[in-house]
């Protein structure tokens, strides 16, 4: 897919990305031995295209895959990224309800400049 999209000219303005629901650990907790158990705190996501800069790694786990130690990414920084690459200041987006405001990135989240072509 990233090929053919790069081929037409189409990947400098796509947006790829590309994760699971959360991490998995790379080892199990349950007696029989069978899958992984879920993890929220070392995984991946990759981004392609779109304005994002190829060809790097951001951030790493510790050695066990376990927990992420270094450059860390919170969900709300990713989706700030996200939306920033398409055009949408997050913070702009905040709407106020019941004495709270809310947003799409919660009132976190912070753009990953690092990352960004």
């Amino acid at each position: 897919m990233l090929q053919d999209l790069k081929q037409r000219g189409l990947l400098e303005d796509t947006l790829v990305w590309w994760g699971g629901e959360f991490g998995r650990n790379p080892y199990t907790q349950g007696q029989d031995g069978s899958g992984t158990d879920h993890n929220p705190d070392g995984f991946s996501v990759w981004l392609a295209g779109g304005g994002v800069r190829g060809g790097m790694a951001y951030g790493a786990t510790d050695d066990f895959g376990h927990r992420a130690v270094e450059d860390r990414v919170h969900m709300h920084d990713l989706h700030a990224t996200v939306l920033h690459l398409l055009g949408l200041d997050h913070k702009e987006l905040t709407y106020r309800h019941a004495g709270r405001d809310f947003r799409l990135t919660d009132v976190h989240g912070r753009v990953v400049r690092d990352i960004l072509a």
